[in-house]
C-alpha cells in the first residue's frame, strides 16, 4: 500500500467530517510561524537520526520493528480527531472498534467468554491481572518463573502481595515440580506462566500447569504478552509449526495478557488483558460525578486501572485487523517467516566453527555465543560485548543484541565451559521483522567475521 497516499487520505476524510460542524477561527494564541516551525522540525528530525533503523532487517536485536502501514494510517487518522476510550462520550466509535478488536485476541486464545480492554502497555496489562488475582485471592501471593518479566516482581510490590520466583529448566521454562513444592505450602494463589520469555522467548508448560490448577486450586494466568500471536502457529504444517499443547491449553486459564504492539504489527503502546469470567469486573466498579452519562452500555473505563487512553490505538489495531486478522491465513504468515529465520540461523549457527548455539529458539529469539579459547564464561563476556559495539560501527553494520546468562544457566547447557565468573553476555537476536527470513544468512556471515575479527 502507498503509505503517503493514504495519509494524504486521512486527513482529507477528518477534515471533511470536520466541515460538517460549522466553521470558526483557530485561537491565534495556537498560530505558529512557519518558519520557526521549520527550524524547530529540522532539530527534531536531526535527533530522530540517532535512533537505530529498527526497520531494517539487519537489525536483530531488541524487539523493535516498524508497524504495519495501515496501522500508521488508522493511528494518524483516529489521532487527528484525539478521541479518548476511557468513557464512550470520550470516544464512541473507536470504544467500539476496541472491544470488537478485543474479541477477536480473544476468540484467538480460545475464550468462548471474555472481558478486557487495551491498555498502554504489557505492564499495565499485567498488573491488572494480578490485580484481580489479589482480591480473588487475598493475602496469598504470585509465583511465577526465575525467567520471566521482571514486571511481575515489581507488580506483586505495587499491589503489597508475595513474589516467589520458580526455578526453570535447562530451556528457559517453569520448574513445575519446584512450583508443586512451592504450592504445597498454601501461600501462592496465583501462577503467573509465560508464553514467550523476553530473553529467550521460552513457553512454559501451560498444559502441564492445568493439573496443578486443579489440584490446589490457583489461579492461571499468562504472560504471553510477547509470545501470544504464535498461538496462530500451533499445530501448523511445516517446520514453523509448534506443538499445540501450551497454546490451546490457554483458553483454560483465568487470564491472558498479549501485546499487539509486538506481533501485532502496532504502534507502541497497546497491550491487551483479557480475563475468561466477566464478573471479574466487579473488581473495577467505581464511580465519576462526569462520566459514562452518554450511554448505558459499559464504558471501557469502568473495566480498567487506567482512566484516559488513546482511542487512536485502538483505531490502529482494528484497521489492521481488517486486513490481517489473528488467524493462521492472516497475522500467522507474518510469525511464520520470522519463526522459519529462527530455524534456518539455529541451522547456520550449528555447523559453523565461530558461533555456538546457547539453545534451540523456540520462537523467533536466537541466542547463541562466540567461540573463545579458553573456553570460558568470562572469555565469552568479553568477546560477546566486542561483536556487540562492533557490529553497530562497521561498514556494514549489523545490530544485535545480548543476554546475561548466569553460571548456573550456562553450565546446564554447556558443561563443557569453564565457569570462572558468575555470568556472561551471549548474543540474543529477535527476528520479528517477516523480511529477517531473506537476510538471515547475511547478517550470520557478518557475525561470524566479527568473530574472526
Amino acid at each position: 500500500m502507498d503509505l503517503q497516499y493514504w495519509l494524504g487520505r486521512a486527513t482529507h476524510a477528518v477534515q471533511d467530517w470536520a466541515d460538517t460542524f460549522g466553521p470558526y477561527q483557530p485561537h491565534p494564541s495556537l498560530q505558529v510561524d512557519d518558519d520557526r516551525f521549520a527550524t524547530a522540525f529540522e532539530e527534531f528530525t536531526g535527533r530522530l537520526r540517532e535512533n537505530y533503523p529498527f526497520f531494517h532487517p539487519h537489525y536483530a536485536g531488541q524487539m523493535l520493528k516498524p508497524p504495519h502501514p495501515a496501522a500508521m494510517v488508522g493511528y494518524l487518522t483516529a489521532m487527528l480527531i484525539n478521541p479518548n476510550n476511557h468513557a464512550l462520550d470520550g470516544g464512541p466509535a473507536t470504544a467500539r472498534m476496541e472491544r470488537e478488536a478485543v474479541a477477536q485476541l480473544a476468540a484467538m486464545f480460545g475464550y468462548d467468554t471474555h472481558l478486557g480492554h487495551l491498555t498502554t502497555s504489557g505492564t499495565i496489562a499485567n498488573l491488572e491481572a494480578l490485580f484481580v488475582a489479589r482480591e480473588l485471592h487475598p493475602g496469598r501471593g504470585v509465583a511465577y518463573s526465575a525467567d520471566a518479566h521482571y514486571t511481575h516482581g515489581r507488580m506483586c510490590r505495587v499491589l503489597g502481595m508475595e513474589g516467589h520466583a520458580v526455578p526453570t529448566d535447562n530451556r528457559g521454562r517453569m520448574d513445575l515440580d519446584a512450583l508443586e513444592d512451592l504450592l504445597r505450602g498454601g501461600r501462592v494463589g496465583t501462577v503467573v506462566l509465560t508464553a514467550g520469555t523476553t530473553g529467550l522467548g521460552a513457553v512454559d508448560p501451560i498444559h502441564e500447569a492445568l493439573l496443578l490448577k486443579e489440584r490446589y486450586g490457583v489461579r492461571l494466568h499468562v504472560d504471553a504478552a510477547y509470545g501470544g500471536f504464535f498461538t496462530l502457529l500451533a499445530g501448523a504444517d511445516g517446520p514453523e509449526g509448534l506443538a499445540p499443547e501450551p497454546w490451546q491449553a490457554i483458553a483454560r486459564c483465568d487470564s491472558v495478557v498479549v501485546d499487539p504492539h509486538k506481533h501485532g504489527l502496532q504502534p507502541y503502546g497497546c497491550g491487551a488483558v483479557l480475563f475468561r469470567d466477566p464478573e471479574v469486573g466487579r473488581f473495577y466498579l467505581h464511580d465519576s460525578p462526569y462520566t459514562y452519562f452518554t450511554s448505558s452500555e459499559l464504558h471501557l473505563g469502568e473495566i480498567s486501572l487506567e482512566c484516559s487512553r488513546a482511542g487512536a490505538s485502538a483505531a490502529a489495531l482494528w484497521l489492521t485487523l481488517q486486513l490481517l486478522p489473528p488467524t493462521a491465513d492472516g497475522l500467522g504468515r507474518v510469525l511464520a517467516a520470522g519463526r522459519r529465520a529462527a530455524l534456518k540461523w539455529a541451522q547456520l549457527i550449528t555447523t559453523s566453527d565461530h558461533l555456538e548455539l546457547y539453545q534451540q529458539p523456540e520462537l523467533d529469539i536466537v541466542s547463541y555465543f562466540p567461540v573463545v579459547d579458553p573456553a570460558t564464561l568470562s572469555g565469552i563476556d568479553t568477546a560477546s560485548a566486542r561483536i556487540l559495539a562492533d557490529g553497530m560501527t562497521s561498514p556494514d553494520p549489523v545490530f544485535l543484541s545480548t543476554l546475561r546468562a548466569d553460571r548456573e544457566a550456562f553450565t546446564a547447557r554447556h558443561p563443557k565451559i569453564t565457569a570462572d565468573a558468575d555470568s556472561a553476555r551471549i548474543l540474543r537476536s529477535v527476528l520479528m521483522k517477516p523480511e529477517s527470513e531473506h537476510h538471515v544468512e547475511h547478517i550470520h556471515y557478518h557475525v561470524e567475521r566479527l568473530t574472526r575479527s
